[in-house]
């Protein structure tokens, strides 16, 4: 039995000043587009009409790109501006479906927090000289850490911290193998330990959870001594930026490898 899989594989990208800056401007107008359609949304309902969807908005893109006061658009790739209507059309749907169970309004996006684009197409990948073309930024070289497989459907950029990253989403179709073994085993996650299985072994937690927790509360406290939004306050948020993603990165090794060891 076949079934078709969908994966994303992650890369920090290895950006200069040039591209770094074009990728602050794509992210800054993507986010633009994003707020103002959802503003016009939001005054919609508030006078109860019905919102614009995908076509709608389209269109009104059309409209403020072809105008003067916002023909800035035109410096960006125009299926990315595309790509987040489409994105805000389908968290409108999400929040209308009472299918799901956390129904919320999509949000105005914050400069900082959602710097981020995603290319529908145009895109190219070159896994052997290990860089990606991104239309209207050119060939950026990214650090390999694995093979991607299977056919690459969109690319996503975002920022995190003072990095760069380049999501491959791609589809490829598998066999369904049948697992052999016929036995079950019980898990018991814990406090001391990470969790005991059934047959009496157990994992113990990584270690370095607990120094770089202490380390982020020293980073913390530092923090708050500092006068807000101020330089120093800038480079120390920058600081704690790397420490959480130092600990995610951790943190998501030792669950691969954890739940390898006992699969």
């Amino acid at each position: 039995m076949k079934k078709i899989i969908r994966k994303a594989f992650k890369f920090r990208l290895n950006t200069n000043s040039d591209q770094a800056q074009k990728m602050l401007e794509f992210s800054g107008v993507n986010r633009f587009v994003w707020n103002k359609a959802l503003s016009m949304n939001l005054y919609r309902l508030e006078n109860k009409q019905p919102i614009l969807w995908y076509q709608e908005m389209a269109y009104w893109l059309g409209l403020w790109k072809s105008s003067d006061e916002y023909g800035f658009l035109k410096t960006v790739h125009s299926q990315t501006l595309q790509q987040t209507l489409k994105n805000l059309e389908r968290a409108f749907k999400d929040a209308f479906d009472k299918k799901q169970p956390l129904k919320r309004i999509p949000k105005f996006k914050k400069k900082g927090l959602s710097d981020s684009f995603r290319y529908p197409q145009g895109f190219k990948l070159e896994q052997t000289s290990k860089r990606v073309f991104l239309p209207k930024i050119g060939w950026v070289k990214y650090r390999n850490s694995r093979q991607v497989i299977g056919d690459v459907k969109n690319m996503s950029i975002s920022r995190k911290g003072k990095y760069w990253y380049v999501s491959i989403q791609t589809e490829y179709e598998t066999e369904i193998l049948r697992h052999e073994s016929n036995s079950i085993i019980g898990i018991d996650m814990g406090v001391k330990r990470f969790f005991t299985l059934s047959d009496g072994s157990y994992i113990e937690p990584l270690n370095s959870f607990r120094k770089l927790s202490k380390k982020l509360a020293f980073e913390q406290r530092k923090l708050s001594k500092k006068v807000r939004f101020s330089a120093n306050w800038k480079k120390q948020k920058l600081k704690i930026n790397r420490l959480y993603e130092h600990i995610a990165n951790a943190r998501l090794d030792f669950l691969h490898k954890t739940s390898t060891k006992i699969s």
